[in-house]
């Protein structure tokens, strides 16, 4: 080989979907090890790389175990190599895992010793906080169906992505519905003017042009936007060089619905033209809720 491989570490709480992302990368052409001991991680990605390997992409997928400080050690190492690595963490609400491993009724890997599941789990985000930190990508798959964790993935990691220094996603939430654990920068949209309490806009999104041009004619907004975009223009190249691969840019309302589904997709337009590569996705768009 001329040139060291990419490196995805897939790591998360058990129940949280790795085995569903080990599966959607093989089928995107990734060469997938899963659930080896981090001792031995190091030993298998040698191989693997050698000059005379094949192998391209590879994908390390981490259980939960006693020793995360192994697999720091590993990933430290990687990525002083000079190899693009990338440590996608996969994450949910306790309940949600708890309802997973009482439907499939296997048993958790940190169960011995422990008083109940949910100890376990409490002692596995404890274990894995550290790697957590680590994530370029972290994924919430608490609300996720397994269709939608695959498009996720596949989003993330396609081979479409490769050529990219940083992948920057530009979304809308709803702080009713919580604020997205894999945004990187935040900024509350509550302050402007709310189409909500407008009657014949109430039943539109912030896709609409109606709903649009309510938003961004306002005066507010034009402000924000005039003193938000040189961040903007500041930030990105900064994140680019410093080798961040994902930048979240996440614009809030409280249903998630109207102002921050506007200002996301005007700041995604206007970044686009302006040459940075990016998505817009828009979390909460179909919630019903008032």
């Amino acid at each position: 080989m001329t040139s060291r491989p990419d490196f995805i570490i897939v790591t998360g709480l058990s129940g949280a979907g790795r085995s569903t992302v080990a599966d959607t990368l093989e089928d995107l052409g990734w060469f997938v090890i899963d659930n080896l001991p981090p001792s031995l991680l190091a030993s298998a990605a040698e191989l693997l790389t050698a000059d005379d390997s094949s192998v391209e992409r590879l994908a390390l997928v981490a259980g939960s175990h006693e020793y995360q400080e192994d697999l720091l050690s590993f990933l430290s190492e990687l990525r002083s190599s000079g190899a693009r690595v990338r440590v996608l963490f996969l994450d949910a609400p306790t309940e949600v895992l708890l309802r997973r491993y009482d439907q499939t009724r296997r048993r958790h890997p940190l169960s011995a010793g422990s008083a109940s599941v949910t100890d376990a789990i409490r002692r596995e985000r404890e274990l894995l906080e550290p790697i957590r930190r680590e994530a370029d990508v972290v994924i919430e798959t608490g609300d996720l169906i397994v269709h939608e964790l695959k498009a996720r993935v596949v989003e993330a990691f396609s081979d479409a992505d490769r050529e990219q220094l940083m992948q920057t996603t530009v979304m809308s939430f709803g702080y009713k519905h919580g604020v997205p654990i894999e945004a990187d920068l935040v900024f509350d949209c509550r302050f402007l003017p709310n189409p909500h309490w407008v009657s014949d806009l109430r039943p539109k999104t912030g896709l609409d042009q109606e709903v649009r041009n309510y938003v961004l004619e306002q005066p507010l907004t034009v402000s924000f936007m005039e003193h938000t975009l040189p961040l903007f223009e500041f930030l990105i190249p900064s994140y680019v060089e410093e080798g961040k691969a994902y930048l979240t840019i996440a614009f809030g309302c409280t249903g998630g619905r109207h102002r921050s589904v506007s200002i996301a997709e005007e700041f995604g337009r206007i970044l686009t033209n302006g040459g940075h590569s990016l998505r817009t996705r828009h979390r909460d768009l179909e919630s019903k809720e008032i």
